[in-house]
């Protein structure tokens, strides 16, 4: 460097770009002066990067700082468990000469096939562990080995990669799917990176803090009850938590775990998705990616609970609930299993019509847990007042109506939304019923219907009506089956719509005099306020008149008094000229005396 400055006076040089930092040109000072040098997991890196930079090759002399570094990158570092972990999370400030130089990939591939080995030949050490403990040995184990009948669970590894960045935990997770490693498996080491790096998701009991202090056989056990059930996810978004980490770092580290989650069904919890997507929202992800989370958990829909599902609506300001994502994700369900059932099995012919068979039945199964989900959720945001009656209906008669065996649940949901909107229309309130069936409905919700004031009337009869249908069917069927003549037994209401034809004649009746009622009174109220719209134009036009001549008024008080003499005279004139024929002729024919006025005077 002081060869190619060409500066004579030139005593000092400045580094500043230098990978390593000042450790890494302390020992690379040290290598040239011949003092010996520890080579480490922790310096290793940073040291190989800063002889990349100063160009300490062979070309120079051999067995060079490079050369040193790289033998002992290969021998030592990638052999060991632990020393890869550390060399790859001490890349994380030497980028991109980590990335340029092969440690970042050479690292992550050792991981990936040490991840991937047979369990029986790794020792209870590794970087979760205390520090007391050394680095694992990739040996069969010895018959003398202490350690020996305590195998390491499947997940053994995934404390150790959950320290890396983001980046090179994708690294690493994409090479150990190369290898083959079961998605159950990376799907649970994807569950715990986020429970470690994201605010607003974290486990039931024990912090990820508190596993190094315990034993191995308590992290065995508590390692094989997160294998069988998965970590269960709570939500904990504080704004306390939140500060402590940018909203920018944990978008990018939501976007790269979505991009990673293996495609099989079940590789992640269904909570775990709807957490994810709860924060995917709330951070505003990039939409690709968003849709992409909502297919997912639309593969398994059925798994999911109704706190995952109150999803705020963090965009949106109408609806406390964010409502239209619920319907996309119930959509998503329904064109998975439309899928699932049309598609094309491999099977023999004899065997085809069992999986079918079963396939058909898992099918109804889980849309039947989707439909009281479904109900459970419509009665838990019908409370928000700014629900429109549209988005309830929709969301109701999404699901086909063999999903749902009872109508328990939908009846209190509108009940519930009838409690919150009590300003519908009764026009509004038998569209809201309409998405109910009333024959599905049990005993006590019949009778908490026929009590109830908010439903429509019509639907009450209903309800009744289907209740005596219901009582009736079940007495014909005892009797015919005491007297052994059920073959030719038929239910009197076989549908919904027999159900809506079968009201009672009486009632249709009644209900057709009311209507003749309304239209009489509205007919009524219609012409009294064209009556009262026409003495208005005339109080108008009177008092125009009025305004009119008194402001143009002219003349003396003599003009204005003979004014009104003339019209007074005019008015008697009209009057005289409406009496009858008869009545003028007499009036013609009187002689009215003469009458003066004496004058005092």
């Amino acid at each position: 460097m002081i060869y190619e400055s060409r500066n004579p006076d030139l005593s000092k040089l400045v580094l500043d770009d230098l990978p390593g930092g000042p450790e890494a040109f302390e020992l690379a000072a040290k290598f040239c002066y011949g003092i010996a040098v520890d080579l480490t997991a922790a310096n290793i890196s940073g040291l190989r990067c800063a002889a990349e930079y100063l160009e300490m090759t062979e070309d120079l002399e051999e067995g060079n700082l490079i050369f040193k570094t790289e033998a002992f990158l290969s021998y030592v570092v990638l052999s060991s468990w632990r020393d890869s972990i550390l060399v790859l999370k001490s890349c994380e400030k030497l980028s991109p000469w980590a990335e340029n130089l092969q440690i970042v990939r050479r690292c992550s591939e050792s991981i990936a096939w040490k991840a991937c080995a047979n369990p029986k030949g790794i020792r209870w050490a590794y970087t979760g562990k205390p520090p007391k403990v050394s680095s694992p040995k990739w040996s069969e184990m010895k018959e003398s080995s202490p350690s020996r009948g305590h195998q390491a669970p499947p997940n053994w590894w995934f404390e150790d990669v959950s320290i890396l960045r983001i980046d090179h935990f994708v690294r690493v997770v994409t090479a150990i799917k190369v290898k083959g490693m079961r998605f159950e498996l990376i799907g649970e080491a994807i569950m715990q990176y986020a429970t470690k790096w994201l605010p607003g998701l974290i486990r039931d009991g024990v912090g990820a803090g508190d596993e190094g202090s315990n034993s191995g056989n308590n992290h065995s056990s508590r390692g094989s009850a997160s294998w069988k059930g998965g970590l269960h996810m709570i939500v904990a978004g504080t704004k306390d938590e939140l500060s402590t980490v940018q909203a920018k770092d944990q978008r990018m580290i939501i976007e790269s775990l979505i991009s990673i989650i293996p495609p099989q069904k079940d590789s992640v919890t269904c909570s775990f998705l709807l957490r994810l997507l709860r924060m995917a929202n709330m951070l505003k992800v990039a939409p690709a990616l968003v849709t992409e989370l909502e297919k997912r958990v639309g593969m398994q829909f059925e798994q999911a609970s109704l706190a995952d599902l109150l999803i705020p609506s963090y965009n949106k300001i109408e609806t406390l609930y964010d409502v239209d994502l619920v319907q996309r994700l119930l959509e998503h369900f329904l064109v998975q299993e439309q899928m699932e059932g049309s598609s094309p099995s491999r099977q023999p012919f004899s065997e085809k019509h069992g999986y079918d068979a079963a396939q058909r039945v898992n099918g109804q199964n889980a849309k039947m847990r989707v439909a009281r989900l479904v109900d459970s959720y419509l009665t838990e945001v019908s409370r928000d007042r700014n629900l429109s009656l549209t988005k309830f209906q929709v969301l109701a008669e999404a699901l086909p109506e063999s999903a749902r065996t009872c109508d328990d649940g939908l009846y209190r949901a509108i009940d519930s939304y009838l409690k919150a909107h009590p300003t519908l229309t009764e026009h509004e309130r038998k569209r809201l019923c309409r998405v109910m069936d009333c024959q599905k409905l049990s005993i006590d919700a019949c009778m908490h219907a026929a009590q109830n004031e908010r439903l429509p009337l019509r639907v009450v009869v209903q309800v009744l009506f289907s209740e005596q249908v219901k009582i009736s069917n079940t007495l014909a069927s005892s009797s015919l089956k005491e007297t052994g003549g059920d073959a030719h037994y038929q239910p009197m209401i076989p549908n919904r719509k027999t159900l809506l034809e079968a009201t009672p004649q009486s009632f249709q009746e009644g209900w057709a005099a009311a209507k003749k009622d309304i239209n009489t009174l509205k007919f009524e109220l219609d012409s009294m306020k064209a009556k009262y719209l026409e003495l208005q134009n005339d109080m108008e036009n009177l008092q125009r008149q009025f305004d009119k001549m008194a402001k143009h008024k002219q003349g003396s008080a003599w003009s204005s008094g003979w004014k009104k003499l003339s019209k007074l005279t005019k008015m008697s004139n009209l009057e005289n000229q409406d009496i009858g024929p008869q009545v003028a002729s007499a009036d013609q024919t009187r002689k009215t005396p003469r009458r003066w006025r004496n004058s005092i005077s």
